[in-house]
């Protein structure tokens, strides 16, 4: 029933009548970037947030808001689509991809309604927008503001502060405020001067941040709208530390959530809502559209996919939260993970690659840099090495006991209940969105080509999720190794899906020497698969842990794989994560093949005329990261 309704593609709204004489609501946004909810409300007492801590005593604070993707441009793009960006395929950081004809962006429906909408500024949006630029917003720029709307009219009106980015916390120089010695440094951090100094830093652009709400909660009070308007402040994920941003786990999902609601318009609260108060409502960045539509007595349209947790619409609460990890730049991962109030449950389908991958951007953070260097000094414990190590298949935290998620408990007997519970949520979540981050990027753009270039309708419609579903897991499985899972992968090799062929090389390849030297004929034909994804990923197990003879042509495909001028961009962008995988002494090493496979490597095109822009930094970042492995091995 659910993809049928979903397949629909329905948009119509009905409109509920609001109580007599009573306009709708303004509704206003606050909005951060790059933090979690470090604030006096939510009682850390290192914070200095007045503004914040004043607004959540006339509000509501929401103590298990979670951001569903820990980066912004997914995060963002989940808001204003109110779809999971990984079944409209805009789930990487970044992308671009297009929702069916029909569907729209929340604020349209707003705009349609009489609203006045503006976007003051940031946009970062994975999905073109339906209608064309100017379809979306009254006005999106740095001047926009809701001073500026026609007399009378309601208004929704974004505000979003970048003072918190991570770019800002590793600025230096930098004037201390608050002070280094007292920050709290979570137990998965080496306890070191640049990690204390970059969380002291982070606070000190908290109450920078919050000086700017104030400054727009003041204006507001000042025109003598308090009265008339609905308050959020939100962060778009968490803290920009390692550890935070990027990873899919509580650290880097969780957000502070503060809503305000004037007297006049207390009917649109939900009936625990009392000045000052908290609550333990499940709440993800899913169900922020129907919650706006909601609000303005918009009964939102059945294709969104979360639930209204304010207003005339107000939907059941959330029983879990979902969470999910794709590429972030120019590494690619895939985790999912789902909550419920206690427990975190994270399923992990790259294990062989950290969480910790060398992500150029994130490199630049005084932490990153002193964290990895400790690591590869054998300096860290257990909980501090994990992030620097092949992740297990799966994780399962107390959430109540363990804040900072250093504890797994999915092998646990214990709480092999609460594990069970929260994979089997998971799976039916991954299935019901029809999740297409289990196809390799290239060829999900791909087959979208074949139906109108929209993944979402291609989901919806000729992907085989239950087939490749299932390759995932048992590919990535650490449970189930040793018990003939080698020759149902190799049989897989065969399969009359890309899909799953991929999945069957990436579980060879993270079993290492063992597997990929059994499978070594079924991967050797691999290499002239049709599908260019298979080919990378059979090289990179080849070429990683295949015999002698296959280090030469998997070398070599991935080379001829890696030229953004000759292949797919994001082909490319695999084969060159899989060419930095490879030992560095493969092609450090002095030999004449060595030697004119780095003249190769070196010849290889970073820039693409008509790339979008915000892909262009991705293939020079990579190039440099190999280059600096093979000087590191020189």
């Amino acid at each position: 029933m659910l993809t049928l309704l979903l397949l629909s593609g329905t948009t119509s709204a009905t409109v509920a009548q609001p109580p007599a004489d009573l306009p709708p609501p303004n509704i206003l946004w606050v909005s951060s970037e790059d933090n979690g909810p470090h604030l006096g409300a939510y009682g850390d007492d290192y914070a200095t947030t007045p503004n914040l801590d004043r607004l959540a005593a006339r509000g509501l604070v929401y103590r298990n808001a979670w951001s569903t993707v820990p980066v912004c441009a997914p995060a963002r793009t989940t808001i204003i689509s109110g779809l999971y960006p990984s079944s409209t395929g805009a789930q990487h950081m970044r992308s671009r991809s297009r929702l069916p004809d029909g569907f729209r962006f929340f604020p349209q429906f707003l705009r349609e309604a009489g609203y006045y909408v503006t976007n003051n500024s940031k946009e970062d949006y994975n999905l073109e927008k339906p209608g064309g630029q100017g379809a979306v917003w009254h006005e999106s720029s740095r001047q926009a503001h809701w001073r500026n709307r026609p007399e009378g009219a309601p208004f929704f009106s974004v505000f979003n502060f970048t003072v918190t980015h991570e770019s800002q916390i590793r600025r230096r120089p930098h004037t201390q405020v608050h002070d280094p010695a007292g920050v709290r440094v979570p137990a998965y951090h080496p306890d070191t001067a640049e990690v204390r100094q970059d969380w002291a830093q982070y606070h000190d652009k908290l109450t920078e941040m919050d000086a700017l709400v104030g400054e727009r909660l003041a204006e507001l009070e000042a025109a003598g709208l308090g009265d008339d308007t609905i308050v959020f402040y939100w962060a778009d994920h968490g803290p920009g530390l390692p550890r935070g941003k990027r990873t899919a786990l509580q650290t880097g999902l969780h957000v502070p959530l503060i809503v305000s609601v004037p007297g006049k318009y207390r009917h649109l609260a939900p009936p625990d809502y009392e000045d000052g108060g908290s609550t333990d409502r499940l709440v993800g960045f899913i169900d922020f559209a129907p919650t706006m539509l909601s609000l303005a007595g918009i009964e939102p349209p059945p294709h969104l996919q979360g639930r209204a947790f304010l207003g005339a619409h107000e939907a059941e609460p959330n029983e879990f939260l979902f969470g999910f990890s794709d590429r972030m730049d120019e590494r690619y991962d895939l985790v999912r993970s789902v909550r419920d109030k206690r427990y975190l449950y994270a399923r992990n389908f790259l294990v062989d690659r950290p969480y910790g991958q060398r992500l150029s951007y994130q490199m630049e953070t005084p932490t990153s840099r002193v964290w990895l260097r400790l690591f590869q000094e054998g300096e860290l414990d257990g909980a501090q090495a994990a992030f620097w190590r092949a992740k297990p298949s799966e994780e399962l935290y107390d959430l109540a006991n363990d804040p900072d998620l250093v504890n797994n408990l999915a092998g646990s007997a214990e709480h092999e209940a609460e594990r069970e519970r929260l994979a089997a949520a998971l799976r039916r979540q991954l299935m019901t969105i029809r999740d297409l981050s289990f196809l390799p990027e290239g060829e999900m753009h791909r087959r979208a080509a074949d139906m109108g270039g929209v993944p979402w309708t291609y989901g919806q419609g000729g992907y085989q999720i239950e087939r490749v579903l299932p390759a995932a897991e048992l590919a990535t499985d650490r449970s189930r190794w040793g018990s003939g899972d080698i020759d149902r992968l190799t049989r897989m090799l065969g399969d009359p899906d890309s899909a799953v062929r991929a999945w069957a090389t990436v579980g060879l390849r993270t079993r290492g020497v063992e597997a990929v030297r059994a499978a070594g004929t079924e991967l050797r034909l691999a290499l002239d698969d049709p599908s260019p994804p298979v080919r990378i990923l059979a090289a990179e197990a080849l070429g990683r842990f295949g015999e002698e003879r296959d280090l030469a042509p998997a070398v070599e495909l991935l080379l001829a794989s890696a030229s953004i001028e000759d292949n797919d961009f994001f082909d490319a962008l695999l084969a060159l994560n899989a060419l930095d995988y490879l030992e560095p002494d493969v092609l450090g090493a002095q030999s004449p093949q060595a030697k004119a496979w780095r003249e190769r490597l070196h010849a290889l095109p970073s820039e693409l005329e008509g790339l979008d822009r915000r892909f262009r930094n991705y293939v020079p970042r990579l190039l440099e990261a190999i280059w600096l492995d093979l000087e590191g091995a020189n």
